[in-house]
Parts: structure tokens; sequence; C-alpha cells
């Protein structure tokens, strides 16, 4: 289902506890870096994904999605629209709850698909300016 209310996002950010940060830089400046430490801070499971960094936020890093070893619940994607397809279907292949794609990060077809999988679909939002708007962050 395509999210994009108030109840349905405080629903996933309250239920969704272990966040999936695909395309976690370890760049302190960058939007996935300051995005992934506020949801650390405010008591969140981040588990980075980047193929090019051992650890980030003291957190370990996996190449992809599917090399986690534990549930996850959103997959948070800072990349481009056009590598969103291939991350929907691994989402989906790990059975992730929900795939939430950032501010700017727009694919319809990717969206719809992983949605008629079954999972809650966020697009163009970011999960910090959310959480704060909710829950007062």
């Amino acid at each position: 289902m395509i999210v994009n209310d108030a109840p349905g996002l405080r629903r996933i950010l309250t239920e969704c506890r272990v966040i999936a940060v695909v395309g976690l830089s370890a760049n302190e400046d960058r939007p996935s870096f300051v995005v992934a430490k506020y949801m650390l801070g405010h008591g969140y499971t981040i588990i980075p994904v980047n193929p090019g960094q051992g650890e980030i936020l003291g957190q370990k890093c996996y190449p992809s999605l599917k090399d986690i070893p534990q549930k996850v619940d959103i997959v948070d994607c800072f990349r481009k629209p056009e590598d969103i397809p291939p991350l929907a279907e691994e989402a989906i292949a790990i059975g992730a709850r929900v795939l939430w794609l950032q501010l700017g990060v727009i694919n319809q077809a990717a969206a719809q698909r992983a949605s008629e999988a079954g999972l809650d679909v966020v697009t163009d939002r970011c999960v910090k300016i959310e959480h704060a708007r909710l829950f007062g962050g």
C-alpha cells in the first residue's frame, strides 16, 4: 500500500524499528548520514548498506540487503530513482515491511511492484523529517 498520510506514517515509524539504509554515506555532511544518526539517536536499529564501507556510525555495513543476517522492517533508499527497481525486488525478497524512498527519489513502477507484493511504500519523503514532525523529535 502506498502510504502518504500522517496516521500511516505514524504507524510505520511506531511499529518498524529496524531500518536498512541503502546508500548510507560515511561522510557526516551527507543527508543519509544525518538521517541515520538521528534515527539511531531515537532508538531505531540502523543497518548501513554500502559495499564500499566496513562500518558507519559504529554499525557494521553490508554490501546488499540480501547479506543482512537479521529481519529488516524498513528499507530506506538514498539512491537514484533508476537504481530503485532492483532494490524493491531485494526488499520483497528479504521480507521487509516497508520500502521508503527518500526526498527526490521517485520510481512509480518500483513503488507499485513493492506495493503489489504487500509492502507499505513511502515515496519522496524523509524518514527523519517525518519522525520529527509526527513525534516532535
